[in-house]
């Protein structure tokens, strides 16, 4: 079963259950679908939204998540925060559980290692490997200040 037909499947099963909040959520989620599919219909690059696209999606919208969460737990909005972390929670669940910082480093030690980098300059190619490597389940917006980090030394 692909991404796209197990979102439509628990969409309408929200809808039989009548859980106000995942409908909403999958609705979002699929009129944001629909927009990609339009997007990659039209253009020079011509092709059909995969599974891939789907994630790259949902990674884009568990991040504004993130930030939204941010504010509104800095500007104590409790009624605001329940829903995006309850958005969070059902987008999160269609991706890959992210790597804990222990084992992010670990991974991030062994690539530098593996391809010998030694300074800063080597950011860019330690980063590549690392997202070809682990592109669902290491968590970038970590990886990133902790390869800095590593790569100063």
């Amino acid at each position: 079963m692909t991404l796209r037909e197990k979102l439509e499947t628990n969409y309408k099963s929200s809808l039989k259950s009548k859980n106000k909040i995942e409908i909403s959520t999958y609705r979002l989620i699929l009129s944001s679908i629909k927009d990609l599919d339009i997007l990659n219909r039209s253009g020079a690059d011509k092709k059909d939204t995969n599974d891939g696209d789907i994630k790259k999606l949902l990674k884009k919208m568990i991040k504004q998540r993130v930030e939204s969460i941010e504010i509104y737990t800095k500007n104590d909005r409790k009624d605001l925060l329940e829903v995006e972390q309850n958005e969070f929670d059902l987008l999160s669940s269609f991706l890959p559980q992210q790597l804990n910082d222990e084992d992010t480093r670990k991974i991030c030690i062994d690539t530098i290692s593996k391809l010998s980098a030694v300074s800063i300059k080597d950011m860019g190619k330690v980063m590549g490997e690392l997202k070809k490597s682990h592109p669902d389940d290491l968590d970038f917006a970590k990886a990133g200040p902790l390869l800095k980090e590593l790569l100063n030394k």
